[in-house]
């Protein structure tokens, strides 16, 4: 299922990201998976929020400049090798996996899900549905 996702850039210095936490908590807003790479002097936070909405609105307000882009969020059996089932299709179809970081929390069916950055979503999440009925008998998560 394709999710918002929000990138935005803080400095990399101490209380930057707890300040992005305090706003997005004051407003009742739930980060629900969250990626976080970081270079000498900046760092970017990816995340998915439960209301992707009111996260971009409270950021920007407060003058964050945000990225809203389209990821899948994927739910993978919880066994060793699992991962297989998502990446092995995407490679196939020469769907380039951009970055991929855990949600917080579980799916319908109990197990963890995954969200998948890629180069040509709408084709991924085709690719993906296809290949998980055939190969679990079960659709993409939808969130």
């Amino acid at each position: 299922m394709c999710v918002k996702q929000i990138s935005i850039s803080i400095d990399n210095v101490p209380g930057q990201f707890l300040a992005v936490s305090e706003f997005l908590g004051a407003e009742g807003i739930n980060i629900r998976g969250i990626s976080v790479a970081d270079t000498s002097d900046i760092s970017t936070v990816r995340f998915v929020a439960d209301d992707p909405e009111k996260a971009v609105n409270v950021l920007k307000s407060h003058g964050y400049s945000i990225r809203e882009s389209d990821v899948i969020a994927v739910e993978v059996p919880d066994h060793p090798g699992a991962l297989q089932a998502v990446l092995k299709p995407l490679k196939d179809s020469r769907i380039n996996v951009l970055y991929l970081y855990t949600y917080l929390g579980r799916g319908e069916n109990g197990q963890p899900i995954v969200i998948v950055g890629v180069d040509k979503t709408h084709e991924a999440i085709s690719v993906l549905r296809n290949n998980w009925v055939h190969t679990f008998g079960q659709e993409i998560y939808t969130l």
